[in-house]
């Protein structure tokens, strides 16, 4: 839940800097002088970058979170049996053979989306996160299909 908390406030906090930016933005494009418009433009350009990135990581977040709940409630959620060094962080050799058991299921099963997510978290535990946002995706996009 905290998690929670903290995402939702720095994502309050980036949309009030959105904002402010974007005044900026338009105040130098009012002012009229060619350079001044293009500076406005391009500053008006960052926040919707921002926003862009803001709602897509949040509609990922959200997706993922509704599979996870879907996948908790059939009992399929993946059991943590990782080892841990003494200071709590997980034990790479115990990641990396959860890691091959979840790739081993996941090539036996490539169309389900419950193998893709399982995969996701094992990428997750072996610290490797590009691979573990593209595996999510990949179950989230089976699921909709799924869905039909």
């Amino acid at each position: 839940m905290r998690a929670k908390i903290t995402y939702f406030v720095l994502a309050a906090v980036l949309c009030v800097y959105f904002v402010l930016v974007g005044g900026r933005g338009v105040a130098l494009i009012r002012y009229g002088s060619p350079v001044t418009v293009g500076f406005g433009v391009a500053v008006l350009v960052l926040p919707l970058i921002g926003l862009w990135f803001l709602w897509q990581s949040t509609a990922f977040a959200h997706r993922a979170g509704r599979l996870a709940r879907e996948l908790e409630a059939e009992g399929g959620l993946p059991v943590d049996e990782l080892e841990r060094t003494p200071s709590g962080r997980v034990d790479k050799a115990s990641a990396d053979a959860v890691f091959a058991r979840r790739r081993a299921e996941t090539e036996a099963n490539p169309e389900d989306w419950r193998s893709w997510f399982r995969l996701a978290v094992a990428y997750h535990d072996a610290r490797d996160t590009p691979r573990a946002r593209k595996a999510m995706q990949r179950a989230i996009t089976l699921r909709r299909t799924a869905d039909g």
